[in-house]
């Protein structure tokens, strides 16, 4: 399940409906499906995208998407370190980006124009879209493992583009897990001196 944790506030929200309160004022939106009984362990990238077809129509028809596509990124990904070193710097694309999390983990470091720096930890069945042109960064969590659904409005994709001075040097890359969630009162603020 999603959660949100607001760095500077030293705040973490974990309520799946505060979740969407707090990310809708930012264009961005956050809904919940089904995984387990729906796909198989073993199912293929064709076989996720059929069994989440009217997902997938119904998102291409609100944000105008053409293409959706399964990408799969394990410990076995060739060049895996050069790949996810595209995403770990802050950066903005100029239409949507939305994920589907079929399976894993990975934090969206978000930077809004108006508004704290936050991240959106995803998980299975987690749906996010981070709005074209809003700075960001992503990580995967110690696993390096998440295979997504992904929605394109340009069926070529689309092409990061950095920031000269990104804040994403300033913040820890942060993954939590229900063996390891820190209580609110144990939350260390993850800014770097």
């Amino acid at each position: 399940m999603a959660s949100i944790t607001i760095h500077d506030e030293n705040r973490r929200i974990t309520d799946p409906q505060e979740i969407r309160q707090y990310l809708e004022p930012y264009g961005i939106w956050y809904e919940k499906w089904e995984v387990e009984g729906r796909i198989g362990a073993e199912a293929t990238n064709e076989d996720i995208l059929t069994a989440y077809a009217p997902e997938i129509e119904r998102l291409k028809n609100q944000g105008g998407y053409v293409t959706a596509d399964v990408i799969n990124v394990n410990p076995e990904t060739p060049n895996l370190d050069a790949l996810l070193a595209k995403f770990d710097k802050e950066h903005t694309h100029s239409e949507d980006e939305v994920r589907f999390t079929v399976k894993g983990q990975g934090v969206f470091h978000i930077n809004p124009p108006e508004g704290p720096v936050f991240s959106v930890l995803v998980e299975s069945g987690d749906l996010i879209n981070v709005p074209a042109n809003m700075k960001h960064w992503f990580t995967l969590c110690d696993e390096k493992t998440i295979r997504c659904i992904r929605l394109f409005e340009d069926p070529s994709g689309w092409t990061p583009h950095y920031m000269d001075a990104g804040v994403h040097e300033k913040y820890s890359p942060l993954c939590w897990g229900p063996d390891y969630i820190p209580k609110a009162d144990d939350l260390d603020p993850v800014v770097k001196p």
